[in-house]
């Protein structure tokens, strides 16, 4: 079997024109970079608003294992397998982060035959919208240095800065650094740290905006600190918001690609689900909906992530509503979640597939009954797999109302996906209500209390003094409304990543509180989550390469 980049490497690409063509995309409207990736004009975007909605399909996955779930690949490939039973079908993800690129994962533009294409360009660099996002975090980063150093009007209180630098790469070094040494000439001394670019302000703003303007104007709302009467001030207010925008203009244009069977694909915007709201951008996903009958789309991590920040945050704020919801899970993974160490999967185990199988099920349950949604399991199938095996996660998911789909697209392409199409357009033909898991009236520390307990399975919450109190300021100046975006552990329904299948009764600790006003929600830190990741013992940069012949290896 071809490695994911020797298949994508072997692609027939259509030039990206041809395939804009397919959803009546004018060339005129194109920006190509290069023969096979283009952005799409925003006057063309705003020309789109007056057509109906096609229907929105959210894909999310059980908690992740190193074992794998799939969820890209089966976007990808749910994406394919729609358009060869005849529906129209634009497919939305996310950008990859150079972090996790050379960090842990590696590529991130799905697998096998199930591929979004040029994957190289995709995951190094695309067409420069981090590299934007990054100088437009560290220009707001400066100025606050720069209006300090040269007599501080606004009356910056400096141990009360709260906007960092920021990088896109795993670089633990750099949580915690001071700056402004060497001197007079180099400013202030203070305290200062980076985050990753994907858990920006500036991303979250940059994906939950729905044009230049109202970009600007989040861009401006964002609070930087504090002065030392402890008034917030903001970044309109150092008159950075404008040069901030004007960086950010061309990166707004969503970008357009394909798959390895030429369908389009929209891939723009990419925050981290763990560490922030994990959506792809709203520009781009209110646009395929214009241009597409169906939009496939995913949300990050399991869908106690991904899939209720995808609807507490993102559809709350612009009144997207998916109509169906594919959960997708390996059994290996439910194995993983059973207590079988990662490198025991491959062996029939009835067992721990009984005992993992909770994880499933309480997925299942929160995206049914508390989100609203009909939702389809989508199991991505080994060869390992056994009839046995397969027919316990169909008897278990059938005693919850939800069909089990097998789906072998990651070998087969599109093919081994019409199953899961044709179960998906069913569900999406019936509809659902969906459901918040809070109201906006809520207190900010009763909406983390009803994530928790309705969502993870905990019995409460706890938050030191000063979360509190802080949370209660916020609250007092006119905060309170805003959605919370959850920073935890991907790995696990609580905030400790040991902790497999579906753990109840725990207590969800909010360590740290941060206020992000220009994106409108409130992020709450939970356990020991890093918004500065840090690299593995052994990083997968060490085994990507150029060859002699100028072709990337080892990228996944």
């Amino acid at each position: 079997m071809l490695s994911d980049i020797q298949i994508a490497q072997k692609a027939t690409m259509k030039r990206i024109t041809e395939v804009a063509s397919k959803l009546g995309i004018a060339d005129e409207h194109l920006e190509p970079y290069g023969h096979f990736k283009a952005k799409i004009a925003l006057d063309y975007v705003e020309s789109l608003k007056v057509k109906p909605d096609g229907k929105l399909i959210l894909v999310t996955a059980i908690s992740p294992t190193p074992a794998g779930e799939g969820k890209t690949t089966t976007t990808v490939g749910l994406g394919d397998a729609l358009n060869r039973i005849g529906k129209k079908t634009v497919i939305c993800l996310r950008e990859p982060s150079l972090g996790p690129v050379f960090g842990v994962k590696g590529g991130a533009a799905g697998g096998g035959y199930a591929q979004i294409v040029p994957m190289e360009d995709i995951n190094l660099h695309f067409t420069g919208d981090f590299s934007a996002i990054a100088l437009a975090n560290n220009l707001l980063a400066a100025m606050i240095d720069n209006h300090i150093n040269h007599g501080n009007a606004l009356d910056i209180d400096p141990r009360r800065i709260t906007w960092k630098r920021v990088v896109d790469m795993n670089d633990r070094a750099l949580r915690s650094t001071v700056v402004g040494l060497g001197g007079t000439p180099n400013g202030f001394v203070r305290e200062d740290g980076f985050d990753i670019v994907v858990a920006s302000e500036v991303m979250a703003i940059f994906c939950l905006a729905t044009s230049v303007q109202d970009l600007k104007k989040r861009l401006g709302d964002i609070v930087i600190g504090y002065t030392r009467d402890q008034k917030p001030v903001l970044a309109r207010d150092l008159k950075a918001h404008g040069a901030m925008t004007v960086l950010l203009k061309e990166a707004l244009k969503p970008n357009l690609v394909q798959t390895l069977e030429n369908n389009p694909a929209f891939v723009h915007g990419g925050p981290f689900a763990n560490i922030a709201h994990g959506c792809n951008s709203v520009i781009a996903t209110q646009s395929a909906l214009k241009l597409g009958e169906y939009v496939v789309t995913e949300a990050g991590f399991g869908a106690d992530l991904g899939a209720e920040k995808f609807i507490d945050i993102k559809c709350r704020k612009t009144g997207l509503q998916p109509a169906a919801c594919v959960l997708v899970a390996t059994i290996r993974a439910l194995k993983y979640h059973g207590g079988k160490d990662v490198k025991e999967l491959n062996g029939e185990d009835l067992s721990a597939l009984q005992k993992g199988l909770v994880n499933l099920e309480r997925h299942v349950d929160n995206v049914t009954n508390t989100y609203g949604l009909p939702c389809v399991v989508s199991i991505n199938r080994f060869n390992a797999d056994t009839d046995a095996e397969i027919a316990l996660v169909t008897e278990r998911m059938k005693a919850l109302g939800v069909n089990v789909v097998l789906a072998e697209h990651w070998a087969k392409g599109g093919e081994g996906a019409e199953a899961l199409a044709h179960e998906v357009v069913r569900l999406a033909e019936g509809g659902g209500q969906m459901k918040f898991v809070y109201q906006d009236s809520d207190a900010l520390l009763d909406k983390m209390k009803a994530v928790a307990t309705k969502i993870y399975g905990a019995s409460d919450v706890s938050a030191p003094a000063k979360v509190k109190q802080q949370l209660k300021a916020w609250e007092e100046a006119g905060y309170g409304h805003y959605p919370i975006c959850v920073a935890k552990t991907q790995s696990s329904f609580s905030a400790d990543a040991s902790l497999r299948g579906a753990p109840s009764g725990h207590v969800v600790n909010v360590r740290e509180v941060r206020l992000a006003a220009g994106a409108q929600f409130i992020v709450m830190i939970c356990g020991d989550i890093m918004t500065m990741p840090g690299l593995p013992k052994i990083p997968s940069a060490e085994k990507i390469d150029i060859d002699d012949h100028g072709n990337v290896i080892g990228l996944f």
